[in-house]
Parts: structure tokens; sequence; C-alpha cells
């Protein structure tokens, strides 16, 4: 399809990733285009060879190529591809609606919307402000709309200006929410995990109670939360809760556990993006690069001294993603804190660089989850509607609504 003509010879085509013979090229454009904030250094993203990897685990997805097609006076073509954008449709929780019956006090339910997400949006630096940015989106919309997506969003680095004007100034996108990604670096030595906790491996099924008990009214819950907890990505759900409270009960299960809760516990699962993309940092001299490296040989040779080693960010690294953080009661914070350690660890005995979460500007855990402020950042995430016919519904236009204490991270599309 042409969707764009800058003269007599030259189309910009919009038409569907074939991986049998753009994955090349496509890694190109992807290595000449810096991911996250500009400046000194940049962050360089490795799909380890598979281009749809970012949304490869979503219920529907699509990835777009922009191909350049230059006709010669003498008939010759040549085809260069200059930009690309991946998009995923998904069924989560907009809101809430208070479902009374039977004469007991009303309670929450979800109210649902069919939610699109758009990521990935490259254009080669060379073929940029030609508006090829704008047409893959415009075209990746169409498609959302066809399969009837309600609302679409993105999620781009708060200070990424070129971006923002992109979606909020031309493509007619709202500034919606301003999420933190807290980041950490996973230390050569173990963190400590405080003693009076005890941490439980829930199974995929207890895993998904607990979620839709607890959780499933929460903004961005996936519908389909048990299909994101049986991938194999999902690396396990775990509980943690108080050693005293252990001590009294023998496990039988998430029925028993949520009809007899102890005071406080907490909840966090952990998928591994180490095994779908690598990142790297580039622009370091050699001199950053040995103080990174003398601090990770000091922290192996005298682990009991807790050295805040620096992660190696300076070469390939892999990240595991912790979501579905979540818990009630007095203690639930210091739990939850003792979750991070225990995914730390785990993080280390995997070779992995950095452990990331996402939460809420206003999330209570934004001030006891360990992040080092240079390494995290604000997101921000813009959100539009495609068809104003849509029903109201219970919670009317989602894009008015004032953002939840937390909201539900997926790591399908981190």
């Amino acid at each position: 399809m042409v969707t764009a003509q800058n003269d007599s010879h030259t189309v910009v085509v919009i038409r569907e990733f074939n991986p049998k013979t753009d994955r090349e090229r496509v890694e190109q454009v992807e290595r000449s285009c810096e991911v996250g904030p500009s400046g000194e250094y940049s962050l360089h993203a490795d799909l380890l060879g598979d281009p749809v990897c970012r949304i490869r685990n979503s219920p529907a997805y699509l990835m777009l190529v922009a191909e350049m097609v230059v006709t010669e006076n003498n008939g010759a073509k040549t085809n260069e591809i200059v930009g690309m954008i991946r998009g995923c449709i998904k069924t989560v929780t907009c809101g809430r609606k208070l479902c009374r019956k039977n004469n007991f006090p009303p309670e929450p339910r979800p109210v649902f919307t069919k939610l699109a997400y758009i990521l990935g949006l490259r254009v080669s630096p060379s073929h940029r402000r030609m508006k090829i940015g704008f047409k893959m989106v415009c075209r990746m919309e169409d498609w959302f709309r066809d399969r009837g997506a309600e609302y679409s969003y993105i999620a781009t680095d708060a200070t990424n200006k070129a971006s923002v004007n992109l979606f909020t100034g031309k493509c007619g996108y709202s500034k919606f929410r301003n999420p933190c990604v807290l980041v950490h670096p996973v230390f050569a030595h173990r963190l400590h995990i405080n003693q009076q906790v005890t941490i439980i491996k829930l199974s995929c099924y207890d895993a998904e109670i607990i979620y839709r008990r607890t959780s499933s009214t929460t903004e961005f819950f996936p519908r389909d939360i048990d299909s994101v907890l049986e991938n194999k990505l999902n690396l396990g759900t775990f509980l943690a809760i108080p050693k005293d409270y252990a001590h009294t009960m023998c496990w039988g299960g998430s029925e028993q556990f949520l009809s007899d809760p102890p005071h406080s516990w907490a909840i966090m699962s952990v998928w591994n993006c180490n095994d779908v993309f690598k990142l790297e940092v580039k622009g370091a001299s050699w001199l950053e690069k040995g103080f990174v490296k003398t601090t990770r040989v000091l922290d192996q040779v005298f682990p009991f001294l807790n050295l805040p080693s620096l992660p190696e960010i300076f070469n390939p690294f892999g990240l595991h993603l912790l979501y579905g953080l979540g818990g009630e009661g007095p203690c639930y914070l210091k739990l939850a804190k003792a979750l991070f350690g225990y995914a730390h660890n785990l993080a280390k005995k995997r070779k992995c660089g950095v452990v990331a979460t996402e939460v809420s500007s206003n999330d209570p855990l934004r001030s006891v989850i360990p992040h080092w402020k240079v390494l995290s950042f604000t997101d921000l995430w813009c959100i539009k509607r495609l068809d104003e016919d849509y029903s109201d519904g219970h919670i009317g236009d989602w894009r008015k609504s004032q953002p939840d204490i937390s909201f539900f991270l997926d790591p399908r599309e981190f």
C-alpha cells in the first residue's frame, strides 16, 4: 500500500513485517536508533534476532515496516526499510463498578476494555521529519479499530520531546499517566532478607486465584492473567508472610489462605526479560568501564563488606522484571521489600544484570523498593480513544479518569 509520495520516483510503502526477508534490514535500523533518554550515553537493545519478541506473547499483535522504494529513470528499483512499528491488543481493567445482590454490602467488580498498545516505533535518523512515523501510527491504529480496540496508548520517556510531540501534537493522544521505572543493579553479593519473613513459591493456579481476588479491579489488570502466569518467561509468583503466621499454618492453597489471611502479606511475580532481549549502554570511556569492573571485582573478593558494585551496563546485560506487586496489612511494605531482596538474589543466581519494576508515582512501593536514581526514570503514558461511538459503560471516558494509587504492570510489553 502506498501511503506517501515524496516525488515522482520515490514512495514510502507501509506493509506487514516479513520475518524471512526483513529481519536483517530491520536490525540495521534498530542499531541506528537510540533507545531511552538521549545524552552522553545511549541505551541500545539487542532483540536477539527476533524483532517481534516484545509483542509475541500478547493475545494479538502486528509489526509493520516502512519501506522506501526508489524508481530510477531507467526503471531500476531500490528498496530500503527506514522504519518500523509494533502493536498489540489485550483486554484490561479500566475501572470498577459496585455489584449489589442478596442484600450484602456491594462488592467492586472490574470493568474491562479492549486496549491497544503501540511500542517499538523506530525511524532511521536519515529519514526523520518526513512524516513516516505519523503514517505508521495511523496504519497501526486502523488495524486496532478493525479488531475492536477502544483505546490505544503508548509509553515513552518523559524527556523524549520528539516522541511526545508526535503523539500528543500530531496523533491526537493526551497525557495520561506518569509511572516510575525503578531499576536496581544486581550486585556480586546476595542481599540480606529479613529472617522474620517466610517466602512461598505459588503454583500458577494459586497465583491466579489470589491475583483475581485481590487485583482484578486494579487499573490495567489483564483479563488473561492466566496466560501471563503460565508463560515460560514467568519465573514464578512469590508470597511473603510473617514467619510467626507461617509457623501456625500448613499451606493448603490459595482458597484457604484468602479465607484466613495473616495480618500482612505481599505478593510478586518475576518475568525473565533476559531471554527476550539484551541491553547495553554505549558511549563510555575505557576509564569508566574499568571503574565499573573494579567495583564488581572488589565485591566478589570481599562479599562480607556488602559493597554496592556497579552493574556491567557497558556490556550486554539482561533484566528481570518484577510485576504483580501487591498485598495488604500494616507490614505490607516491609514484606514487599523482602520480596525484592529475594528477586535480586534470584537474578544473581541466573546471571542477570539488573532487576526492574514500574509503579505509579503515588504508590507507597516507590519509597521502599530499592533502586538507583541514576538508572531509574519517569515514564509517560499517552492515550487516545479510537472511536467516539463506543458506549461510555460504567466509567465514562477512561482518558478523564484519575489515576489509582497503583496499577498492574503487564510484563509482556515492558
